[in-house]
């Protein structure tokens, strides 16, 4: 069976220009500085968002007369006004200037617009890496933030780093006719299920990984791996790269290493069901719950049904 993923995941969404040539043009990043607009992003990850979809940004200058320290620069926007983010905390809903609401990015990221789901993506991996690599992991010495953001120098060797990606891979098992499996992990409430996910290990292909992973966790062997898509998942800084394999359903499940407790292979008719009774943030009776539109496993289960 092929099939392809039917949408761009939530998270990969493009909508503002990155414009990176501008994190080495300290003049230039910091001439906008004036014009431009500030997104603050809280301790939880939670930003303000309007009725519309569109994440609620302030002045910059009404902050500071040039980028802090702690601001990182996400690109361009409306034309090429500057847009830059810090970790701070919110203002109350009612100060944004029209109706707004909090939202968190895991629980709410598919009410996002374009633009604002590449700004918050961006924003959320780059200060989740600020707050985790302040020192050198050579020497241990404190590294201080350059590049508008997008890197941290060691003052005394001249060393840069740059933000760190774990990549990991997510992938839907199936029977290449009409099952597919659905895992549960230990800590998730019954009737909670979704696609089997790990990270890669170093010298580790893509492919491998799935193999791997699957095999570790389920005790099933699949083949012919393909691959569909991937989505940042910046918590605090994955890449989710998504796959589909074929195993065959005569397998015994053997759940090794306890991270997974429960696994079934379902019928498209039932998954389709789950999908329609809503997602597990819902309050649902469905006796299967998966994974909300914001997951790239959201949009590979749907792409899967669809396609038969």
């Amino acid at each position: 069976m092929e099939f392809r993923l039917q949408h761009t995941p939530l998270l990969s969404r493009v909508g503002a220009d990155r414009s990176d040539q501008l994190r080495t043009d300290v003049d230039a990043a910091v001439a906008g500085w004036a014009q431009a607009a500030l997104l603050r992003i809280d301790g939880r990850n939670q930003v303000l968002v309007t009725d519309g979809g569109r994440v609620v940004v302030q002045r910059a200058a009404d902050l500071a007369d040039a980028p802090p320290r702690n601001a990182v620069f996400l690109g361009r926007i409306d034309g090429g006004r500057h847009v830059w983010a810090i970790r701070d905390r919110l203002a109350a809903p009612d100060e944004a200037g029209e109706p707004a609401t909090v939202l968190d990015l895991r629980r709410g990221g598919h009410h996002l617009d374009d633009v604002s789901a590449q700004l918050v993506a961006s924003a959320v991996a780059l200060l989740n890496w600020h707050e985790r690599a302040q020192f050198s992991a050579v020497d241990g010495t404190p590294t201080r933030a350059t590049r508008a953001g997008w890197a941290r120098v060691n003052p005394l060797t001249g060393d840069e780093e740059f933000p760190r990606i774990d990549p990991a891979v997510i992938c839907l098992v199936h029977d290449d006719a009409g099952r597919a499996v659905l895992a549960r992990q230990a800590g998730w409430p019954p009737r909670l299920f979704s696609l089997l996910a790990g990270f890669v290990e170093a010298g580790e292909s893509l492919e491998s990984c799935v193999v791997r992973e699957i095999r570790e966790e389920i005790g099933l062997r699949v083949h012919d791996v393909r691959y569909l898509g991937s989505q940042p998942w910046p918590f605090p800084r994955s890449l989710m790269v998504g796959f589909h394999a074929v195993a065959d359903p005569g397998q015994e499940f053997v759940f090794a290493d306890g991270e997974i407790v429960e696994a079934a292979w379902f019928t498209r008719e039932h998954i389709a069901a789950a999908l329609d009774a809503g997602d597990w943030s819902s309050n649902s009776e469905s006796p299967l719950l998966l994974p909300a539109s914001i997951s790239i496993a959201r949009e590979i289960i749907e792409s899967w049904v669809a396609a038969g």
